[in-house]
């Protein structure tokens, strides 16, 4: 399908974000230089915030990547005790 509009072929012939607006239909925005969103979807360079304690809403680091991790191995650990002494 083609579109009748004004803006430059280039444009029109680049691949579409792949978001949905909040009325569910998809976002007709180009997707951004090797990515799949536009730049309003999360495609813009440097976009999120920053990581652990340079993040202004860091309270404890309860929740970082790094802590869930070491809970999850460490639960997988106790898991394979208790198996272990079932036998």
């Amino acid at each position: 399908m083609q579109r009748m509009t004004e803006e430059p072929s280039s444009l029109r012939l680049a691949r579409r974000c792949g978001a949905r607006t909040r009325s569910g239909t998809p976002c007709c925005s180009p997707a951004t230089k090797g990515k799949a969103r536009c730049r309003m979807h999360g495609g813009a360079a440097g976009h999120g915030a920053p990581r652990n304690e340079r993040n202004g809403n860091y309270r404890h680091g309860r929740y970082t990547c790094e802590a869930i991790a070491e809970r999850r191995r460490f639960r997988d650990l106790l898991r394979m005790v208790r198996t272990l002494d079932l036998a």
